[in-house]
């Protein structure tokens, strides 16, 4: 797959911001969006270095950001940046299996911001891209970009609206496979159990190639204290696949909770920084 990114256009629109330091302590109310999880807010704020990016608030946390002006296909987030650890294993995956990573699905789209990324950053990469909420996928087009993404990408960019795991239940029904599957639901600040089971983690592998990666996001709770989640995903993924890693994506600017990368496959790959997993790290698996 070309990894020759795109030429951008200039940027238009910019978004008023107030500094923030590791949380903000102010910011400027873009947009109020009626959403089925309940009102989310659209805020201009400024990052550390004053730079202007703009979050989509939601449920006590930002569920997505981009930045405003010609870094706008950058991502804000730690976490996005980890996502491209498939392209970083696809050395090693073409080796094994013959075939990189061309095609990603990617479950809970947001403000797109991974999509933007990756779509301009690899030429021949093609995404779809399932958001259950059709108001948050207007929302992404108003003021995250993707009105400009789509035009971009063209063809290499299907949006879905639908719910995760029901995509995946009809993904696996029509035979679509995939490099990479990446996982980055949520209801607020809680991560969709649902996808995390035993039973979705089947109907994902079913619906990745040969050497394929899955990746979740995934959050501590109680402010990075509790990991429980962490380690039942880990473990769940452990039943279904034949390895997993942990990867940390510290965003102290941004976030009061920490990140994990959770990558599993059957493919024989290293991941830096990823943490060790004892037997004992591991908790319980999750079932429907």
């Amino acid at each position: 797959m070309s990894k020759k990114p795109l030429n951008l256009p200039p940027a238009a629109g910019v978004a008023a911001g107030v500094a923030i330091g590791a949380v903000a302590v102010g910011s400027s109310c873009v947009q109020l969006v009626h959403t089925r999880a309940g009102i989310a807010r659209v805020k201009g704020i400024r990052g550390e270095h004053g730079e202007k990016i703009r979050v989509l608030q939601q449920g006590g946390v930002y569920q997505s950001a981009t930045y405003v002006g010609e870094r706008r296909f950058e991502p804000v987030f730690a976490y996005y940046r980890a996502f491209d650890a498939m392209f970083d294993a696809e050395p090693v995956l073409r080796a094994a299996s013959g075939h990189g990573v061309e095609r990603v699905l990617m479950l809970g789209g947001g403000g797109y911001a991974y999509p933007k990324h990756a779509l301009t950053q690899h030429a021949g990469l093609v995404m779809d891209v399932v958001e259950i909420d059709p108001a948050v996928t207007r929302l992404a087009r108003r003021w995250f970009f993707l009105d400009e993404l789509e035009r971009l990408a063209g063809e290499r960019l299907r949006s879905i609206t639908a719910n995760a795991r029901g995509y995946l239940t009809r993904a696996v029904a029509e035979g679509l496979r995939y490099g990479a599957i990446v996982n980055d639901c949520f209801s607020g600040s809680e991560p969709v159990r649902s996808l995390a089971t035993v039973e979705a983690l089947c109907q994902a592998k079913v619906c990745l190639r040969p050497g394929g990666l899955y990746f979740a996001n995934v959050v501590s709770a109680g402010g990075g204290e509790n990991i429980d989640f962490l380690r039942d995903a880990a473990a769940t993924a452990a039943t279904v696949f034949a390895h997993v890693h942990v990867v940390p994506c510290e965003d102290a600017e941004f976030g009061g909770e920490d990140n994990y990368l959770l990558i599993a496959t059957d493919g024989d790959y290293g991941f830096e920084g990823e943490l060790p997993l004892p037997r004992e790290f591991y908790g319980a698996v999750l079932t429907d």
